[in-house]
């Protein structure tokens, strides 16, 4: 089942399987890749990464001296990757001609002994979309969890291979590029902005600082405009991943995936966040045309 949300000129659609973003555009101007409708969704497009983004080594995890083992989801690297909702059947709990929100309850999952309430809304209005993620503690338990999205954003008129990529990051992780988890602890770098034509990367970056306006922003900017990636100040890390092509597309394509925490923070704790009993979290991020 698919929900369509507008408002004016901007439109966005969501699956009920994943609560996947499968479309914005403004203006009848695309700024996120998309599929056709009642298709899988590929390269991980439009994915709800919670309650961890990314993967986690060996699909292993250690908390209080227990040892949990997630079902393998990435058999090539025996990895758990992306968490526990993307495939699940979402329940659209709440809609408006320019909103809607979805819920799904997680429990008796392998490898994850916290029964939770994941939430999505999506918003769209003149200046662009707004996507707020939800989480609720349904345990008895304090529950450690990540979350994160995967979107592939487009820049409108401009070509992906032709913008400037700039991202709000300050360090970066190195990941070992056999298995896609961290080799070794974030080292600083200067500001990153380059021609996506020159750069390859499914690479993890940390540290992300907030604008004036309290947001953390990551673009792409061309000759003939662009987009921005808009985040909360909880998403400090952003994965990117600049595949050749996009199914469907000419031309390069580029996920800029929010994320609150790094690859296998269930492991190492880094920027791992934690809801007690009842307790529910909430954070945003979203997506705006640039005209220039």
């Amino acid at each position: 089942m698919e929900i369509e949300i507008r408002s004016g000129g901007t439109r966005a659609a969501v699956t009920t399987a994943g609560a996947t973003l499968r479309l914005f555009e403004v203006d009848g101007l695309a700024y996120l890749e998309t599929f056709p409708a009642g298709e899988a969704p590929p390269m991980g497009s439009g994915a709800v990464l919670v309650p961890w983004p990314n993967r986690v080594a060996g699909a292993t995890w250690t908390r209080g001296g227990v040892t949990h083992e997630l079902d393998v989801t990435e058999p090539a690297r025996g990895n758990a990757s992306h968490g526990l909702v993307r495939r699940e059947t979402w329940e659209v709990v709440d809609q408006a001609a320019d909103s809607a929100t979805l819920a799904v309850i997680i429990d008796g999952r392998p490898g994850w002994p916290f029964p939770f309430r994941a939430t999505m809304t999506y918003a769209v209005d003149a200046t662009g979309l707004t996507v707020t993620h939800g989480v609720q503690n349904l345990g008895t338990e304090p529950m450690p969890f990540g979350v994160g999205a995967h979107p592939y954003p487009r820049p409108g008129r401009a070509e992906v291979d032709d913008c400037v990529l700039t991202l709000a990051a300050t360090t970066h992780l190195p990941l070992d590029p056999e298995r896609m988890v961290p080799a070794g602890p974030a080292t600083p770098i200067a500001r990153f902005a380059r021609l996506v034509r020159e750069v390859t990367l499914d690479d993890a970056f940390g540290g992300c600082e907030p604008g004036d306006d309290g947001r953390v922003h990551h673009t792409l900017r061309g000759g003939a405009g662009g987009v921005d990636l808009w985040a909360d100040p909880v998403f400090r890390w952003v994965q990117v991943y600049t595949p050749d092509s996009f199914p469907g597309h000419d031309g390069g394509a580029v996920a800029i995936e929010p994320m609150t925490c790094p690859p296998d923070a269930l492991n190492s704790g880094v920027d791992l966040l934690t809801a007690e009993p009842g307790e529910t979290w909430s954070a945003s991020w979203g997506l705006r045309p640039l005209t220039r």
